[in-house]
Parts: structure tokens; C-alpha cells; sequence
């Protein structure tokens, strides 16, 4: 009976999610008190009950319950207990509750943090959160009900899709989904101030902490998917731009430009209007993900497998939610308009550019994503835009954003006063150059002009971000959390920025067919195929080489890629073995079994490429250390005076 109440559960929260709109917006259009409490409450019962529901599909993946479908669809006797759990979001349903776990608790997290602000707003708020929380439910009761039976119940599973028996596969859908999630937080606190008609500065500063929260959940997921591409799919990339990939950067270009946003609305009342319609777009971009992943008008190894009926529905969910904040958005237009100026050389300025080139890059990914989908749809033939579109079209915007943030950074509110740091930025932008110049020809032994530009730019980011450091240090002033959070997510930009100029300009990658003790070089390394031997895992079985790799004649690393067949069948998967170094990798890959004891080798060799995802923790982190700044854990009333005072300045 474990599903059946599982099932029920999730009515009893979906019912719960009706309350909490219900009482949540109403008690705050009439001022009542009492409803407006009640709402709060049915906040709390919806979390309960949707955690009892996932609780109860963990249990039958954890006790092998076959006779529900969902289970007998992604697990299998064989698999492993870590995986079993991991399993429980490893399809469409399950998957989808997870998404619904995570609203809630994001809502119950609002309900509960958010104490400061006027009972009627937060109302608002929780009541938009539930419709939101509505929508999800009853697409999943409807159409994905992760807890159907099946009759009879089946001897063993099929297993869990085998590329995502994998650590970082198994954490990277849980933070993924509380970033697109979260931005569900930024897009209910617009729409609060749009009904409200409280066009002031307070509602950024509200809704800035949970914006960096989710962005940095995102960022975390993103990065952790773009490792595991690299050392689990066997052609070690690390981004490929496949359109489920860009589904989950889309909604990242739009959250890194509503934060910017947010500081220019709080700080001085500005880019209003601009700011409630990024806080709009994040979340839609997110819904337009689910569609994309859930639809079935994608193939991708990213992609679930559902009909096309469950992509109508998302569809449909998704036109209300735009629409629904958009007409809020024209209702409020007039009232949007702001008298405050600025100078050309002002943070404002900076932060206008900063969005305006992060949005002209998102525009473009969104096109090359959905442009062969209309192509297609409307049946004018089948295109491909594939990664060298998405690359051009994406280094342009990107380029300029580098070599302004640098500057902004250090840029004053309103009237810019660089002249004070002009001398020490130059110092960092020949010194930057020459660095750039020096590690090409000394270091790769050849001197590109793109590349020196993007390593230019690497060091230019991350010496200006240093710079601000050493400058409050010296002139011992605080360093807030939100400065912090500037600096090292700043840094991190450089650093990922640097990993991403020495990977893509000097990567070597080498296909080979070599025998037991053949050997091939590249990079100056020479790899040895030394031996072949048979494996055995849990649920699978494979053949595991050793790869001998040494350099100048000294042994350096020995590499272990492997190729399993897992026992509940379907193609075989390659597992590299990489050799990690502070300034490169060394990868290799098996390929396909050629006789005579011959197999194809795909060898690589990938200068810088860690710093890419270091980088991205680096980013992740400032984000979490701006998001818990102190000014935003203080009363918002205690605020208002300073917020006052910061517009007229």
C-alpha cells in the first residue's frame, strides 16, 4: 500500500497548493489576516505531503518494487542501493515529483525567511508560488503518475539508463532542478510587485538573495553535467551545445543578468520595468527546458522519452505563465518610468552593457535551439545547428562583456570617478597582454591572436577583481559579503575563461588502433597500450586496458579506461581513464574492439581544461557568499532610510 499512499499524497498536496493560492492571494486582496496565515500553513502541508510522496517512491526503489511501473521502468534487482535512490529521479515522473519537492521547499524556505516583509506582499507571494505548485501537480497526477501499477508485476526492472549510473549524474538533476526552480521564487516576487503596485526599490532587494541562491544551485549543475560529459561519454569534451544543454544555460544567461539588474533597481531605482521582465524571462526559460526535455521534440542523451501529449500540457502551462506576467507587465507599464541619470562612465552604464551582451548571447543560443524545432514543425525540412553556430554566435557578445567587467567593477554609482584607478587598471591590462603574449610563446610555443585575446581577458578579470581586494584591504575598509561574492564569482569568470582559451586553442586529440605493447605520442607524452584485462562490477561486466603513459622516459601516470556492458543489456559504455595535472589532462578512451588484439584508443590531450570547472565553483561560491550578506537578513523597514538615501545619492 506504500504507492497507494504515495498517490494520495500527492492529491492531498495538490489540494494543499489550491488552499495556499486561494488563501494566499485572496487573504492579501481583502487584508485578511486569518487567510492570509492559512495560506502559510497550506505552504507547510504541501511540502509535508509532497516530501511523504517522494519518500514513499524512494522506498519502492529501494525495497525493488516491480509492480509499479515507474520502478520496473529505471531499476533493476542488480543495481546498486546509491543508485537505486538516484533511479527514483532518473525518468520523467520521478523526476518531475523531484521538481515538485524542490518548489515546496523553496516556498516553505520563503514562507519561513521571510518574515520581514508586509504580510500582504509575502501573501502574494506564497499564493503565486501555489499556483505554480498547481500547475506542476496536476500535470503530474494527470499525465506522469509515478506511482501506476503494473499488473502483473514484472520478475526484475529494466534497469536505470546505465550513463546515468554515475555520481555526478546522480547529484547533478537535484541541483539543477533547485536552480530552475528557484527562479520560480524571482518570477513570484515580480508578479506580487506587479499586482501590488509597489514599484519601488524594496521588492529587488527582497528578491535579490533568492535569485542568487538559485543561480547558484544552477551553476553548480551545469557544471557538475559538463563533467560528467566529459570523463563519462567518452569523446572528452566538456560542452557539446546540444539543445537540452542549452535549456539549462538559457535560464543561466538570464539569472546572471537579472542579479546584475537587481543591484542597479536596489541600489538606485533604476532598469525597473527591465528587471521585471528578466525575473519573468528566467522562469519561463526554465519551463521552457521541461518542455523541451519532456516534450519529445528533442533527441538527446539529456531527453526523456515521453509522448508528445505531455509536451501540450507544458505548453499550455507555459503560455499561461507568460501570459498571465506579461498582461501584469502592461497593466503596470505606465507606472514603470524612472527621472534618475547617470553618466556614461557610471556602474550603471556597466551593468546596462553587462545585460544588454547577455542578453543578445541568450537570444542567439535561443534561436539556434528552436530554430530547427519550428524548421521541423512546420515542415519545411530538417536542419542542424551544431556547435560551430553556437560558438561564433556566442564568443562575439562575450568577448566586449569580458573587457567591461573588468572596469565596472570599479566604477562608481552615478558619476563613474575612474580617473582615481585609471593608472592601476592600465598597469593590469599591459600586464594582462604581456602575460597573454609570454604564456603562448613560451609555454605552447605559438602566439594566436584569438587566443591571446581570450587569455588576455582571463587575466584581465581576475587581476581587476584582485585589484578590489587589495584596494579595500589597504584602505582597511569592510569587505560585506556582497563585494566578496563579487570578487570570487568575478574570479572565477577569469578562471574558467582561462581554462576555456588554453583547452579549445591547444587540445590534441589522436585516434588510434594500437595492439598490446604498440605506442603512439602526442604533446610529448607517449601512451603505451601495456595490457588488456577482463572486469567485473556489480551489474556489469567489461575489459579494462592499461595505458602506460611517461614522458622524456619517466613514467608518469597509467591510465584505466574501461568498456562495460551492463547485464540488463544495450550498448556497451566507455569509461576514460584520465591522468588529472595542475596544467593539463591526459585522457584516454576505448574505442571498438578491432581482432587480432587490436583496439581503436581515442588519446587527448587537454591543456588547462580543470580550470573551467574550477572556475564555475569559484562562480557558484560568490554567489552563495553575496546571497548571505547580512543586509539582507535585516528588517526591511530598518532599510528603508538607506534605501532612500543610496536613490538620491
Amino acid at each position: 500500500m506504500i504507492p497507494e499512499l504515495g498517490h494520495f499524497a500527492l492529491i492531498l498536496a495538490l489540494l494543499l497548493a489550491i488552499a495556499q493560492s486561494a488563501f494566499g492571494l485572496g487573504g492579501a486582496a481583502r487584508r485578511h489576516a486569518g487567510w492570509m496565515a492559512a495560506g502559510r500553513s497550506a505552504v507547510v502541508g504541501q511540502f509535508v505531503f509532497t516530501a511523504l510522496a517522494f519518500a514513499a517512491l524512494t522506498y519502492a526503489f529501494v525495497q525493488k518494487d516491480f509492480s509499479v511501473l515507474y520502478v520496473a521502468t529505471n531499476s533493476n534487482s542488480e543495481l546498486p542501493t546509491f543508485y537505486r535512490v538516484a533511479a527514483v529521479w532518473g525518468g520523467h515522473e520521478g523526476s518531475l515529483l523531484l521538481w515538485a519537492l524542490s518548489l515546496s521547499g523553496w516556498s516553505i524556505a520563503v514562507t519561513a525567511l521571510s518574515g520581514s516583509l508586509d504580510a500582504p506582499f509575502r501573501s502574494r507571494v506564497v499564493g503565486i508560488l501555489g499556483l505554480i505548485s498547481i500547475g506542476f501537480l496536476l500535470f503530474m497526477i494527470s499525465t506522469s503518475n509515478p506511482f501506476e501499477r503494473l499488473v502483473p508485476a514484472a520478475v526484475d526492472g529494466n534497469d536505470l539508463n546505465p550513463l546515468l549510473q554515475d555520481f555526478a549524474l546522480a547529484v547533478h538533476p537535484p541541483l539543477l532542478y533547485l536552480g530552475y526552480v528557484g527562479f520560480a521564487v524571482a518570477f513570484a516576487f515580480a508578479c506580487a510587485t506587479l499586482i501590488e503596485g509597489r514599484l519601488d526599490a524594496t521588492w529587488a532587494r527582497w528578491t535579490r538573495p533568492w535569485t542568487l541562491a538559485a543561480w547558484m544551485f544552477l551553476t553548480v549543475g551545469i557544471a557538475l553535467g559538463s563533467w560528467w560529459a566529459y570523463y563519462e561519454l567518452g569523446w572528452g569534451g566538456w560542452w557539446f551545445w546540444d539543445p537540452v544543454e542549452n535549456a539549462s544555460f538559457m535560464p543561466w544567461l538570464a539569472g546572471t543578468a537579472l542579479i546584475h539588474s537587481l543591484a542597479v533597481t536596489e541600489k538606485r531605482g533604476l532598469f525597473k520595468s527591465w528587471t521585471l521582465l528578466l525575473a519573468v524571462s528566467a522562469f519561463s526559460l526554465s519551463l521552457l527546458g521541461t518542455f523541451l526535455v519532456r516534450s519529445g521534440v528533442l533527441i538527446s542523451v539529456h531527453a526523456f522519452a515521453t509522448d508528445p501529449a505531455r509536451g501540450i500540457f507544458i505548453l499550455g502551462f507555459l503560455s499561461a505563465v507568460i501570459g498571465g506576467a506579461l498582461l501584469l507587465y502592461a497593466w503596470r507599464a505606465p507606472a514603470l518610468k524612472s527621472a534618475a541619470g547617470f553618466e556614461i562612465t557610471s556602474r550603471e552604464s556597466f551593468l546596462l552593457f553587462n545585460n544588454a551582451l547577455l542578453v543578445a548571447a541568450l537570444g542567439l543560443i535561443l534561436l539556434g535551439t528552436l530554430y530547427p524545432l519550428f524548421m521541423d514543425a512546420l515542415e519545411l525540412g530538417k536542419i542542424s545547428v551544431g556547435p560551430p553556430y553556437f560558438e561564433v554566435v556566442f564568443i562575439v557578445p562575450m568577448l566586449p562583456l569580458l573587457a567591461l567587467l573588468g572596469v565596472g567593477m570599479h566604477a562608481a554609482w552615478k558619476r563613474g570617478l575612474l580617473k582615481s584607478k585609471q593608472r592601476r587598471l592600465t598597469a593590469i591590462a599591459a600586464a594582462s597582454v604581456a602575460s597573454a603574449i609570454i604564456v603562448g610563446a613560451a609555454v605552447y610555443g605559438e602566439v594566436r591572436p584569438l587566443t591571446t585575446i581570450g587569455f588576455a581577458l582571463a587575466l584581465w578579470v581576475m587581476g581587476c577583481s584582485l585589484l578590489e581586494v587589495f584596494q579595500r584591504l589597504r584602505g582597511r575598509q569592510a569587505l560585506p559579503g556582497a563585494v566578496l561574492g563579487m570578487v570570487i564569482a568575478h574570479f572565477g569568470i577569469g578562471l574558467a575563461t582561462l581554462g576555456i582559451t588554453g583547452v579549445q586553442s591547444f587540445k590534441i586529440e589522436k585516434d588510434v588502433a594500437l595492439g598490446i605493447g604498440d605506442a603512439t605520442t602526442i604533446a610529448g607524452y607517449d601512451f603505451r597500450f601495456a595490457a588488456m584485462r577482463d572486469v567485473r562490477g556489480p551489474n556489469y561486466v567489461g575489459v579494462e586496458a592499461d595505458v602506460l603513459v611517461s614522458r622524456d622516459g619517466r613514467a608518469v601516470a597509467t591510465l584505466k579506461p574501461q568498456k562495460r556492458l551492463y547485464n540488463s543489456g544495450g550498448n556497451p559504455m566507455t569509461e576514460a581513464g584520465i591522468e588529472v595535472g595542475a596544467a593539463r589532462d591526459l585522457f584516454a578512451a576505448l574505442g571498438e574492439d578491432l581482432g587480432q588484439g587490436r583496439w581503436s584508443l581515442r588519446i587527448q590531450y587537454k591543456p588547462l581544461i580543470r580550470y573551467i570547472w574550477l572556475g564555475a565553483l569559484l562562480i557558484a561560491l560568490g554567489g552563495g557568499i553575496a546571497a548571505l550578506d547580512r543586509r539582507y537578513r535585516l528588517r526591511s523597514e530598518a532599510r528603508e532610510p538607506a534605501a532612500a538615501a543610496d536613490a538620491a545619492r
